[in-house]
């Protein structure tokens, strides 16, 4: 069974291609210059939008296609494809595993990082967190009280104490508990990024001497709303640190969902898991397949599906 995403997070996407398909007698150059401009007004950056039309056009032209419905599911196969990364989750039933949770302050990284821990536990992991944020107002005090509602114990110390000396006694936390998980929040201010650069490269070090045998993720949190932003975002972090995997926030407010297929396309990184609330709970997976085919499902039903939390991920 699949939860996700409301209906209005696809379908002003889905209204619009629809509206360009149905609406013209036939599939020509105008019908693709009008597909190109949704595409574009929909998050989708100007590069990934000439893929999809491009291939589109020689589909058209080789195959001859003609029917709006066969249009649309060149087009859903068409963004499947760009947006599937492969075996997202490799590390999802690891242990002991270390996750690097990284991104902008206001982004959702702290309640990204509890939804994280939950979705662990949800999978009978034990978790524990490590508060290594440690330059920004009361970032400890805001994981602590979100890892006391998860159910999990944090690893923290003063403000303005060095981010590493909290991985590394965190480590050692984790291993004498035997904790499944490891999930550390990091600092988020790119406006410093030769300090953030030392800061996040010294903390890699510290768990590569201290915790060689654990798997390892660096996850990138972006928020889905700030559109061709986010990007801009992660190719900042992209330079500082190997992101593994991305985790999309706030998709349940104004995000027009192609941000989704430029994030997979032009960095070339897979989108695992998106934010769709403030709850706990509201923390799903990505599924490539499903996410291509609910930009035109039938509008049966509430939502879209992305499968909820603790479904599909290491089964």
């Amino acid at each position: 069974m699949v939860f996700g995403l409301k209906k209005s997070f696809f379908g002003k996407l889905k209204q619009k291609i629809e509206d360009v398909i149905f609406m013209r007698p036939e599939v020509d150059e105008n019908t693709l210059d009008a597909l190109e401009e949704v595409l574009i007004t929909s998050d989708i950056a100007m590069g990934t939008t000439m893929k999809i039309v491009s291939e589109l056009r020689e589909a058209v032209r080789m195959e001859r296609l003609t029917d709006p419905e066969q249009v649309k599911e060149r087009i859903a196969a068409i963004v499947k494809r760009l947006v599937d990364k492969g075996d997202r989750h490799k590390w999802a039933d690891a242990s002991p595993l270390v996750v690097l949770v990284v991104g902008v302050n206001g982004g959702g990284k702290t309640t990204s990082i509890a939804k994280l821990a939950s979705f662990y536990k949800g999978k009978g992991k034990t978790v524990l967190l490590a508060a290594a944020d440690t330059f920004r107002a009361a970032a400890g005090e805001q994981l602590e009280i979100w890892a006391e509602r998860v159910g999990a114990n944090v690893i923290r110390h003063q403000e303005g104490a060095d981010p590493s000396a909290v991985i590394f006694d965190a480590i050692h936390s984790a291993k004498a508990k035997k904790a499944d998980v490891l999930i550390c929040d990091t600092a988020g201010r790119l406006q410093t990024k030769r300090n953030l650069m030392a800061e996040l490269e010294k903390m890699n070090k510290v768990v590569t001497k201290e915790f060689p045998e654990a798997a390892r993720e660096t996850l990138l949190v972006l928020d889905a709303t700030t559109g061709k932003n986010a990007i801009s975002q992660a190719k900042e972090f992209g330079t500082v640190t190997d992101i593994s995997g991305i985790m999309l926030t706030k998709m349940d407010g104004t995000a027009k969902g192609g941000i989704v297929i430029t994030i997979a396309d032009e960095l070339d990184l897979p989108v695992k898991f998106i934010g769709v609330g403030e709850k706990i709970d509201d923390l799903r997976i990505f599924n490539p397949e499903e996410f291509a085919a609910s930009i035109f499902e039938d509008d049966g039903g509430s939502e879209a599906p992305i499968k909820a939390s603790g479904e599909g991920v290491g089964k």
